[in-house]
């Protein structure tokens, strides 16, 4: 069960992180739980349900619509677009790197990659499915995913639990090391300019790092007020209020306007940003989070550097191969 008020505890203790515990490069592997270990048969199966729009009820959507991997791992959008046309009322998250979460969603509701599969696939503005048990026929009926699931789970394995972790399996391996930063802190003292060492310095200076901590600046586990200081003008303009946040989950006042802290890797191909994807430019929401967090004025320089060290969080994207889905000959689900 998902323990909120653990991980509440936990972000007090994570805010108090100092800077230093933020410069570690990346790892090249994300940790896997005891009962779902990382297998090349799962991540194969785990790829191809991540890439098969029959997994919604209009054969239209996939997880791949919204978290798209041959970008930055999201699609782009203010609000992504599920079934119908409908759109929802928060940014999609990047995939890339989220095997480094604790917690998944903006409000952190799901407590692992598992938990989060489960979700868009129900969800009738995302996946639109009835239910799992919906899902589960419907892939029955597809000789190859039999296989495919027999491969990676044996015997007669298909299940909500079996696809669910097949594509958490497959979403382990969606990790972006050796940027320039990871370069640097690894020992190549070459591989950031003057203006990205003077940006990253003032991200520790200012604080940024007492939340945006660890190796994926995602401070794992945290959720944190936003905003925490009021402006008016940032208000009218974005409306970020209108998002309770963890408060939606909880349904407790004190959890209002609470949200998981996102990374901060590969930031510089996931715009717009924040949780209602209001901000169109990177620039800008350097801008809005130093007053509206921490009530600072950038100088123009300021903002400068800091914008330089984020694009040197962008890093090595493993090569993506679309897979070849199982197909219906002869017949259709729509």
């Amino acid at each position: 069960m998902f323990k909120i008020n653990s991980l509440l505890t936990a972000v007090t203790l994570a805010c108090s992180v100092s800077a230093v515990n933020a410069w570690d490069a990346l790892p090249r592997e994300a940790p896997a739980p005891a009962d779902n270990p990382t297998t090349p048969e799962k991540v194969a199966l785990g790829k191809m349900l991540y890439h098969d729009p029959r997994l919604s009820s209009t054969g239209t959507v996939s997880c791949s619509s919204c978290h798209n991997t041959m970008l930055g791992g999201e699609d782009n959008r203010p609000n992504s677009m599920g079934v119908n046309g409908q759109t929802g009322g928060r940014s999609a998250p990047t995939v890339w790197n989220a095997a480094f979460n604790a917690v998944q969603f903006w409000d952190g509701r799901a407590e692992s990659l598992e938990a989060q599969a489960a979700g868009p696939v129900t969800n009738p503005i995302e996946m639109g499915m009835k239910s799992w048990d919906d899902v589960v026929a419907r892939l029955n009926t597809i000789e190859g995913y039999k296989k495919a699931f027999a491969d990676a789970f044996g015997g007669n394995a298909i299940s909500k639990d079996t696809a669910t972790k097949a594509i958490a399996a497959y979403e382990r391996t969606l990790i972006t090391p050796n940027s320039p930063y990871d370069k640097f802190v690894s020992g190549e003292k070459s591989a950031l300019t003057e203006q990205e060492v003077r940006g990253m310095n003032k991200v520790a200076e200012l604080g940024c790092t007492g939340c945006h901590s660890g190796p994926a600046f995602n401070g794992p586990g945290m959720f944190q007020k936003f905003p925490m200081h009021s402006n008016g003008m940032y208000q009218a303009k974005y409306h970020f209020n209108k998002d309770l946040g963890l408060a939606e989950v909880t349904k407790k006042s004190e959890d209002e306007h609470k949200f998981k802290v996102p990374t901060l890797r590969n930031i510089a191909l996931t715009a717009p940003y924040f949780h209602n994807g209001a901000v169109k430019t990177l620039d800008e929401a350097v801008k809005v989070m130093a007053k509206l967090q921490l009530d600072k004025e950038l100088s123009t320089e300021e903002l400068s550097d800091i914008v330089a060290f984020l694009n040197a969080l962008t890093g090595e994207f493993p090569e993506q191969k679309m897979p070849v889905l199982p197909p219906t000959p002869g017949t259709t689900f729509n």
